[in-house]
């Protein structure tokens, strides 16, 4: 790395005020919803029992929902159902924003890199999550009923180092707490060799089998829940893209075979019914297979319509199946309709979504710098230097994704669309500059000018009465771009 580069990972930031982090904001939500509670004089005696009642015949009916919805996909191919697979919270309000515009259910899933029994590298558990989560949507007036609760790639990955029966000991703690929380859909993979896997030795009737064991152990958990308690359902698939994207910008990624998946969807229903999870194999609703998308630092890999046309039409051979698709950021609107259209029923969504909230919060530092110029008394934000400081203090999550010279690995740090960046935006740090920036622009107007020439489309929005120019709104309005071209593409309506 330059000098310049290596002074910005050395240089501190004193008395910047502390941003929240998700625990905090989990709770300062909970406050705001108990005062509303007060202030509002609420007689009624609630007690748990009676609130679980209601709250379980809420949960069936959107467990329903989602069944109903992949059994239209594959009558009309006009619906589906999108995924947000992100912890940050500003993609959090703004995809509960955007289910209360579209008044649909809204699907929020996290790995288990990001949340597990130890914290993950959000620092929360599944417990933990749920109650942040549902705290940010109180408060946005959001049902919590209304919210689907997913598990991605859960499975020994976090633990992949350690020998196989360690770490699938501890995947199934982590199914088990997922359960007890109130995940319903949970994606089994455990498609990656452990510590004493010998290379090339995982076969896919292994894949299946260790499948089959967390399965066991999540229908275990759900047993400990109350009776009446909405059933779960399960994803199953070993062609999985990495998460995050490509690890290097290579070539197109290969469609699965249809052949490939008829056999992994057997060889999933032994191993299943092997262990006496027939009636869970019932509950299976999607298979995760590779149809051609996919996204490295600086390459989109688009879909292929042809390409993917005879595993399409492989699930006319199984009922109650769909597909589910992973890595589909930064698709055109019109491929994203097609995989729809295709029986690709559930996409995946994350980077794209950080990599929006990016974009905003550093066209924002633009407008600040040009607010407040160097003569200015106030001390203006550093967000860009703070980010790239704690990328180079820690490494751990980009290392293996980027390549090329000096100002090329500089460059992607910020910019590249797999979004590594993503992992840092909780650091204090860099939490201390984004909160000095919204300290500072709400201390003044911003002017139309200055919006129209690094937020242009949210200057559209204001000019036409939508939107407030308001740091966090613009944001949220900024990361909504992304999540309405997935809504388009699920609705059942014909995409505008």
């Amino acid at each position: 790395m330059s000098g310049d580069v290596e002074r910005l990972a050395c240089r501190q930031y004193p008395n910047a005020q502390k941003a929240l982090d998700f625990k905090s904001l989990s709770l300062y939500y909970d406050l705001l919803l108990l005062l509303s509670l007060l202030m509002s004089a609420c007689n009624e005696n609630i007690s748990s029992r009676s609130e679980t009642r209601p709250r379980n015949r809420q949960r069936e009916d959107l467990g329903a929902r989602l069944r109903e919805v992949l059994r239209g996909n594959r009558q009309s191919g006009k619906a589906g159902i999108y995924a947000v697979c992100s912890a940050h919270l500003a993609v959090i309000e703004a995809a509960v924003q955007q289910s209360l515009e579209d008044g649909s259910v809204l699907l929020v899933e996290s790995t288990s890199s990001q949340v597990n029994q130890f914290g993950g590298y959000t620092g929360l558990t599944p417990s933990e999550f749920v109650r942040f989560l549902h705290s940010a949507a109180r408060s946005a007036g959001l049902p919590v009923e209304r919210i689907l609760l997913g598990g991605d790639h859960v499975g020994p990955f976090p633990w992949r180092h350690e020998p196989s029966v360690s770490a699938l000991r501890k995947a199934c703690a982590l199914v088990h707490d997922c359960v007890l929380a109130g995940y319903q859909k949970i994606h089994l993979d455990a498609s990656m060799p452990c510590g004493d896997d010998e290379k090339g030795s995982l076969t896919e009737r292994t894949v299946a089998d260790r499948a089959a064991i967390l399965c066991q152990a999540a229908e275990e958990a759900h047993r400990e829940l109350p009776s009446g308690s909405p059933q779960l359902v399960y994803v199953i698939g070993t062609e999985v893209p990495a998460p995050g994207g490509e690890s290097v910008d290579a070539h197109s990624p290969v469609v699965t075979k249809a052949e490939d998946a008829h056999r992994t969807l057997e060889t999933f229903r032994l191993a299943f019914a092997e262990r006496g999870l027939s009636s869970a194999w019932e509950r299976v609703i999607a298979l995760v297979v590779q149809p051609g998308v996919d996204f490295g630092s600086n390459a989109i890999f688009d879909y292929d319509r042809a390409k993917a046309q005879s595993l399409s039409a492989a699930l006319s051979e199984h009922p109650g199946i769909v597909f589910e698709a992973h890595s589909t950021d930064y698709q055109s609107p019109q491929a994203l309709a097609r995989m729809v259209e295709d029986h690709f029923a559930i996409l995946k969504v994350g980077p794209w979504l950080t990599f929006a909230f990016r974009e905003a919060v550093l066209a924002l530092s633009a407008i600040e710098r040009e607010l407040f110029t160097t003569m200015s008394k106030r001390q203006i934000s550093h967000v860009r230097e703070a980010l790239e400081a704690a990328m180079l203090r820690d490494p751990t999550h980009w290392r293996s994704y980027y390549r090329g010279d000096e100002d090329e690995v500089r460059r992607d740090l910020i910019y590249s669309y797999s979004d590594r960046c993503r992992y840092y935006w909780n650091q204090p740090a860099v939490q201390d500059e984004v909160a000095r920036l919204f300290d500072n622009l709400r201390g003044r107007p911003i002017p139309l000018t200055l919006l129209s020439q690094y937020l242009p489309l949210e200057y559209e929005a204001i000019g036409n009465g939508d939107l407030q120019a308001v740091p966090e709104r613009l944001i949220h309005y900024h990361i909504r771009r992304v999540l309405r071209v997935y809504a388009d593409a699920c609705s059942i309506e014909e995409p505008a």
